[in-house]
């Protein structure tokens, strides 16, 4: 039985993949597969594992003893499941796997915007405490996160876990109804409600034609000047030029973003260019500690195992 992973060097290094290998002895395993190597490295695979390497239509055409699409993500976006369902094929995603890693860093870079960790950090790399005639260089607003209300938009497993360590600050939680619909039920506030109420707000809601670009210029305007963007979603969700011009002209306070629409951002993003010290960029690894990232290979392991002994377990099709 030939099975192939595509893209393991997404995973990050150090794993461990035995039990994954004894479940599939004649397994390939790829740090990376361009586009123009997909097709052939999925050619007679009964088993096809991937991150991020797209599983189209044409791909299922041509591959017709694959069996089974085992995903390192929640997100099924990358394959296209109806023609999955067509070809009788299985696909399989992971779920929880990183929830602790991803609130982790909701807060890591929220207790660094505000407390202006970055720029007091700047202040004294460039001499400002020294030469300074007082014993604290009291330069920036520092706030304290009992003191603000967190806005949640997509209350799945994340969003439920960002809101848990939020109520271990003392911070009031507030969840956004779900984008798309008007209706507010089961103690939500309404989207335009929690902009204009919240000091913070986090994102983990799905990237889909009602959320796409949900945080534009109209967005940033409806929301305190002092308040703080959180994405580490997807990038498609916030109109970076929107967002580079919010905070340079001061319509919000800050922003910490792990996501762009396009990653790696070869081509480049106004939020790259951005230079002020109340924005932060990280390379999508919110969701990747050392436990986040075994967790998930432990996951697909035991849907492999499920698939080959005839049982359903996280099946997406």
């Amino acid at each position: 039985m030939k099975a192939v992973f595509l893209d393991f060097s997404t995973m990050g290094p150090d794993l461990n993949t035995d039990e994954m290998r004894a479940l599939l002895p004649e397994l390939q395993i790829f740090s990376v597969t361009e586009d123009h190597e997909v097709a052939e490295r999925v050619m007679g695979a009964t088993i096809v594992l991937t991150n991020k390497v797209r599983i189209n239509s044409a791909l299922l055409q041509n591959a017709p003893e694959l069996r089974f699409i085992g995903l390192t993500a929640t997100g099924t976006d990358i394959v296209d499941l109806v023609a999955a369902q067509r070809h009788g094929v299985a696909v399989c995603n992971i779920r929880a796997y990183c929830t602790q890693s991803i609130a982790e860093h909701v807060f890591a870079c929220l207790l660094s915007l505000a407390h202006n960790i970055g720029n007091y950090h700047a202040a004294v790399n460039a001499g400002e405490w020294q030469h300074s005639k007082d014993s604290c260089l009291l330069k920036y607003p520092v706030r304290e996160l009992s003191a603000m209300t967190l806005g949640i938009v997509g209350y799945g497993e994340l969003g439920k876990g960002v809101a848990k360590l939020a109520e271990n600050f003392g911070m009031q939680v507030i969840v956004s109804t779900r984008p798309g619909t008007s209706v507010v039920a089961d103690g939500r506030v309404s989207f335009d409600e929690l902009l204009e109420r919240a000091d913070v707000i986090s994102l983990h809601c799905p990237l889909n034609d009602t959320t796409r670009g949900m945080f534009g210029a109209s967005e940033f305007t409806k929301m305190k000047s002092g308040a703080i963007l959180i994405n580490t979603a997807r990038g498609g969700l916030v109109d970076s030029a929107a967002l580079a011009d919010a905070l340079r002209g001061g319509d919000i306070a800050a922003a910490a973003i792990d996501v762009l629409p396009q990653e790696p951002p070869a081509d480049g993003d106004p939020l790259l260019d951005y230079d002020g010290g109340n924005l932060i960029v990280t390379p999508h690894i919110a969701w990747a500690t050392g436990a986040a990232r075994q967790a998930a290979i432990d996951q697909l392991v035991a849907n492999i195992a499920a698939f080959l002994d005839g049982r359903e377990r996280n099946r997406i099709v």
